[in-house]
């Protein structure tokens, strides 16, 4: 768990290195936390639903006005600090700058290049490129700094699409995938093909309680209670779990896959549902007819129909059976049967996804065989975290047998590995 000390630690320490960057003493601080996707494996930018929270640790964004329309950013590492322009068009960059260059220029296109910059610091205790959404937090609170330096919410263009914490969450997830947003045009982003759960997540999950979303748009579809007896045990692999560079084109894989499969429903049926839920739901016996479709059309390279097949397959189970009976059982506090449905999540990604790797695979299956009542990888795949679900009493033994299993299995990825308790948290929060 993280305690307040250690947050107050952070805290202070980004205030101190923002007064030495900006030389001013009227820094705002914000908490932007990392999530757990409890489920929804891939679901989210195909308007499917996920189960979620967010974690206690995050990522301290402190920020001091300037009064030019230079955005000037140090992160954690104390690197020099980058700068950053509200220019439509960049230089491509490498490195996390390339979000901070996403967040300036969707920012200028949408609200104008006269835009007032800022200069800031990061802190953060939460792993990175670990699964628990590192990257969508840091573009959160990029935004966050910038949008409250321009008083954005009172801009017309920014009052006539977002009205509400779920509006905002699926603009803020335009600033990475490059997606618009109602009149707020869209640009390249950062080249990843994803959804809005994460910063759903970020911006409006509720502590001591898993939320229930569905996407495009997104939508709240209620709560339930986390068990006040229970904890969660972050296991990161060590593996890193990118969604930039080389890594991209395997995570935008499955993204593509989901659009081919709605390609194909299209050219089937001559219908224009918007997303691959909204075709999966337009009638009772659509499932079966998406399955006829795939195999009926040739789709289009690289996917085969199997590969289709497997897409649907696991998306259909994942938001559209073992969600809604998920949150039931947790609801219920049936655990048992909340442990076979994540059980059944997991099985969907190994044999239909195809984004597991063998350190996530271990980890998921070793936290049940130690004990957890649930356990599940999360996130982008091919590396990253798992989570178990287990009683606060034995967190600590837990994680230690769950860590040794680890170790002596993946050696290699012993040093890179780290564990850690948490309960669902609070989402963004301005600390000072």
């Amino acid at each position: 768990m993280t305690t307040t000390s250690a947050r107050d630690r952070l805290r202070d320490r980004a205030l101190e290195r923002l007064r030495s960057l900006s030389g001013r003493d009227d820094a705002r601080v914000w908490h932007v936390p990392g999530r757990i996707e409890v489920l929804g494996k891939h679901t989210d930018y195909a308007g499917g639903r996920s189960l979620l929270c967010t974690v206690e640790r995050g990522i301290y964004v402190a920020a001091s006005p300037r009064e030019d329309h230079l955005v000037r950013a140090q992160d954690a590492s104390g690197a020099p600090p980058v700068e950053s322009h509200f220019e439509t068009e960049k230089t491509a960059r490498s490195g996390w700058v390339v979000y901070l260059d996403a967040v300036t220029s969707r920012l200028a296109r949408n609200f104008g290049s006269a835009l007032r910059g800022v200069d800031l610091v990061l802190e953060s205790d939460l792993p990175e490129a670990a699964g628990v959404s590192s990257s969508s937090a840091l573009v959160t609170g990029l935004f966050i700094a910038l949008a409250d330096r321009n008083a954005l919410d009172q801009q017309p263009e920014y009052r006539a699409n977002i009205h509400t914490k779920e509006d905002l969450a699926g603009y803020v997830s335009g600033l990475e995938s490059g997606g618009a947003f109602g009149t707020l045009a869209g640009d390249a982003g950062v080249g990843t093909m994803s959804g809005s759960e994460d910063h759903t997540s970020i911006l409006c999950c509720q502590p001591d309680r898993l939320s229930r979303y569905s996407f495009c748009p997104v939508r709240a579809e209620g709560t339930v209670p986390f068990p006040a007896d229970c904890t969660f045990v972050i296991g990161v692999s060590g593996l890193v779990a990118v969604k930039t560079g080389d890594a991209q084109q395997l995570y935008n894989r499955a993204a593509s896959a989901s659009a081919a499969v709605l390609d194909v429903w299209h050219r089937h049926t001559g219908r224009h549902d918007p997303t691959l839920a909204a075709a999966a739901t337009s009638s009772p016996d659509a499932a079966d007819r998406i399955r006829d479709a795939i195999r009926a059309v040739t789709p289009t390279p690289p996917f085969t129909a199997d590969d289709l097949l497997k897409r649907f397959n696991q998306f259909y189970q994942e938001s559209e059976q073992i969600i809604p009976a998920a949150a039931d059982a947790m609801a219920r506090a049936d655990l048992s049967t909340f442990g076979q449905l994540v059980d059944r999540s997991q099985r969907g990604v190994e044999d239909w996804l195809g984004n597991q790797v063998p350190e996530t695979i271990f980890l998921a299956r070793a936290a049940r065989e130690s004990g957890a009542m649930a356990a599940s990888a999360f996130g982008a795949g091919f590396g990253g975290s798992v989570w178990a679900l287990v009683r606060s009493a034995d967190a600590d033994s837990f994680t230690e047998t769950w860590r040794r299993k680890y170790a002596a299995a993946f050696p290699h990825r012993a040093a890179a590995s780290a564990f850690f308790a948490t309960r669902p948290a609070e989402p963004l929060t301005r600390l000072v």
